[in-house]
C-alpha cells in the first residue's frame, strides 16, 4: 500500500501498472496535474500475512486539488499474484 501511495506521489505509473492485478487493472494511469498527495494514514489491515492470499488496507490519502484540502477514504483488497501483493479494488471508498 505505501509503494502504490508512493507511486502516485511521484506519478510512477510502471509501478502502479505492475502492482495492479491483471483482472482489474486500467490499461494506463492518468494523473490529474492539479492534485498533489500530502500524507497517507494506514488506518486497518486485516488479513495480508505470509499466511494468507488476501487482505485488506483501509487507509485516509490527504491531498490538495488545485489548493484546496480533500482526502480519499478507502479500502483496498490486495491478493497475491504470482507470489506478489497486488491491488485488485476498492472494497469501499468514502
Amino acid at each position: 500500500m505505501r509503494s502504490r501511495y508512493t507511486a502516485f506521489v511521484v506519478r510512477d505509473a510502471g509501478h502502479l501498472l505492475r502492482t495492479w492485478h491483471p483482472d482489474t487493472r486500467p490499461p494506463s494511469v492518468d494523473f490529474d496535474p492539479a492534485l498533489r498527495w500530502k500524507g497517507l494514514d494506514i488506518l486497518d489491515t486485516t488479513e495480508g500475512s505470509a499466511f494468507h492470499a488476501t487482505g485488506t488496507v483501509t487507509f485516509r490519502a490527504h491531498f490538495t486539488d488545485d489548493g484546496r484540502a480533500d482526502s480519499l477514504h478507502e479500502q483496498s483488497r490486495f491478493v497475491r499474484h504470482q507470489g506478489a501483493w497486488v491491488y485488485a479494488t476498492a472494497v469501499f471508498v468514502d
